[in-house]
C-alpha cells in the first residue's frame, strides 16, 4: 500500500484553525477558526467557499449532525450555534456562563453535548431545541465532551486532570480516570465504544478500556502537547495532532507508530478522519487546512473486525489483542516508521483559495439560562429544518449552490440596513444586560418578600410569648 498523500491545501481563514469536520456524505468540509468564522469548503475543484458570520469570538469547536443537515459550533463568546449549512441561518443557545470548548452530536442526532470553562457539561434536545440537563463534577475547565457510539455514555476531560465517564440515563459520573501528569486536551470513543483515547498536554496519547477500567496503551511519540485525536472508522488506527507541528498515525493492533506527517508550520490543533476513512484533514496555527488521502485497506480490517466480533460486546472481558503493556512506546527513529514531508516532494499540489461568500446570521434565536425554549421564528421553512433533524435527507439537493447565491443576494448588506451592525450589536448587548438586571431585581424582590414574611412571623411569635408570660404573671 502507498503512504498517505497530501492532496490539497485550503486557504481562507485569517487565523489559527481550531476545529475541522467532514460532512457525512464526504462532499464538504467545515472549519472553525480564531478569526471567529466558520467556513464551508466543497471538495469539488473550483467550487466557492462559504464563510459563516455570527460568533463574536474564537470558534472553538464544530461538528456536522449525523445526517449533515445541521452544523453545530461552539465559541469563546459563551454561545452555541446551530447552522443550516445550505441556508446560513442559525439558532443560538445561551446557557453556559463561560467560553464553550466543544460540541458533539449523539449518533442518532437527537442530542448535543457541550463542554465549557464554567466546569459543566450541558446536554440539549435537538428535537425540541431546548436545554435538558447539566453534568457537574469537574473542578476546573472542561475541555471536551463526547457521546459514546450507542449514546449511553458521555466521556469528558478537564484541566482538573481527570477524565470522567457519565451515564446519560442516571446523569451520574460512573467512572473516573486520573492517571495524568498533565491534563487531557481531547477525548474520543473508539468506533465500537469499548475504549477511549486521550490527547495529553503532557505529550502522551493513552488508550483506556472502559470495560475493565485499565490503561491499555500509552504512547510517547510527540515532543509537544497533543491537541486532538481521531479514530479511523475501522478502529484500528488513530491519528494525532500536536503542538510539535506533526501529525502521527498509530497502528493500534500492533501498538506502534507507523507514520509521522509534516506539512504544517507551527502547532497542529485539530485532525479528523472522513466518515469512510479514505480521507483525513488537519488544521493549525498556520491558518491552513490540509486534506490528506489515506492508504488503509478497509477490506482487510473488516475481516479483522469480524474475527474479533466476540470482544465487541460491552460486558465482555478484554480480548488478548486488546491488551498491551502499559509501558510507553517511545519513538526513537525506528526503521519501520515512515516520515512524510510533502514540502520536500516536487509535486503539483492543488492549493484551493476559492472565492469566499460571506453569509451573515440575522435569524438567531437567543435562549438564556435554563429557560431555553424558543424555536427560530423565521417561518415554517426554518422550523421544519430545526424541528427534527432525523427526518431530513442527508444529501443536499443539486440546486444548493444556486439557493445559496440567491439567499446571499437577498440578504441586506450593512450599508443598506437602517441600523448599522455595530449599533445592533450594542443594542443586543444592552438588552442582555437589562435581562440580567431584571432577573436580579426579581430575585431581590422575592428575597425581600421572604424576609418580610419571616419578620412578621417573628413578631407574631414574640407577641404570643409576651401574652403567655403576662397570663402566667
Amino acid at each position: 500500500a502507498e503512504d498517505p498523500v497530501l492532496e490539497r491545501y485550503f486557504k481562507g481563514h485569517k487565523a489559527a484553525i481550531t476545529s475541522v469536520d467532514f460532512s457525512p456524505n464526504g462532499k464538504q468540509l467545515a472549519t472553525g477558526s480564531w478569526d471567529t468564522f466558520l467556513m464551508l469548503w466543497s471538495l469539488r475543484p473550483q467550487a466557492r467557499a462559504f464563510r459563516y458570520v455570527g460568533h463574536k469570538d474564537v470558534v472553538t469547536s464544530l461538528q456536522f449532525s449525523p445526517l449533515g443537515n445541521l452544523l453545530a459550533s461552539a465559541s469563546r463568546d459563551r454561545t452555541i450555534r446551530l447552522w443550516i449549512p445550505d441556508k446560513g441561518k442559525s439558532s443560538e443557545f445561551k446557557a453556559h456562563t463561560a467560553p464553550v470548548r466543544s460540541v458533539d452530536f449523539s449518533a442518532d442526532g437527537q442530542f448535543l453535548a457541550t463542554a465549557s470553562e464554567d466546569k459543566s457539561i450541558k446536554v440539549w434536545n435537538m428535537y425540541r431545541q431546548r436545554f435538558l440537563y447539566s453534568l457537574y463534577r469537574h473542578t476546573h475547565w472542561v475541555r471536551c465532551a463526547k457521546f459514546s457510539p450507542d449514546g449511553r455514555l458521555i466521556v469528558s476531560c478537564s484541566e482538573d486532570k481527570t477524565i470522567k465517564i457519565w451515564d446519560t440515563t442516571s446523569k451520574q459520573c460512573v467512572n473516573n480516570f486520573s492517571d495524568f501528569v498533565g491534563f487531557a486536551n481531547f477525548v474520543a470513543f473508539n468506533p465500537n465504544g469499548t475504549c477511549i483515547a486521550s490527547a495529553g498536554s503532557d505529550h502522551t496519547v493513552k488508550i483506556w478500556d472502559i470495560r475493565v477500567n485499565k490503561l491499555l496503551q500509552h504512547y510517547q511519540v510527540h515532543s509537544g502537547g497533543v491537541n486532538c485525536v481521531s479514530f479511523h472508522p475501522s478502529g484500528n488506527y488513530l491519528i494525532t495532532a500536536s503542538s510539535d507541528g506533526t501529525l502521527k498515525i498509530l497502528d493500534l493492533l500492533e501498538g506502534r507508530l507507523i507514520y509521522t506527517l509534516q506539512g504544517h508550520t507551527g502547532p497542529v490543533f485539530t485532525v479528523s478522519f472522513s466518515k469512510g476513512g479514505e480521507l483525513f484533514t488537519s488544521g493549525g496555527a498556520d491558518a491552513q487546512v490540509l486534506l490528506w488521502r489515506t492508504n488503509f485497506d478497509e477490506l482487510n480490517y473488516k475481516d479483522v473486525s469480524k474475527r474479533n466480533l466476540k470482544r465487541l460486546h460491552f460486558d465482555s472481558p478484554p480480548h488478548l489483542l486488546d491488551i498491551y503493556p502499559r509501558t510507553p512506546h517511545p519513538h526513537e527513529g525506528r526503521t519501520e516508521t515512515v516520515e512524510i514531508n510533502p514540502k520536500l516532494d516536487v509535486i503539483d499540489l492543488q492549493t484551493s483559495t476559492p472565492p469566499v461568500v460571506d453569509i451573515l446570521s440575522f435569524d438567531s434565536t437567543t435562549t438564556t439560562e435554563t429557560t431555553v425554549r424558543t424555536l427560530p421564528d423565521t417561518g415554517e421553512e426554518i422550523c421544519g429544518y430545526f424541528l427534527n433533524p432525523s427526518l431530513m435527507a442527508s444529501e443536499c439537493p443539486p440546486t444548493v449552490l444556486k439557493k445559496k447565491t440567491e439567499d446571499i443576494s437577498d440578504l441586506p448588506s450593512e450599508s443598506q440596513r437602517s441600523i448599522p451592525l455595530a449599533v445592533t450589536d450594542a443594542l443586543e448587548h444592552i438588552m442582555e444586560q437589562l435581562n440580567v438586571l431584571t432577573q436580579t431585581v426579581s430575585i431581590l424582590e422575592q428575597r425581600l418578600t421572604l424576609t418580610e414574611d419571616k419578620l412578621k412571623d417573628c413578631l407574631e411569635n414574640q407577641q404570643k410569648l409576651f401574652n403567655a408570660i403576662q397570663q402566667k404573671i
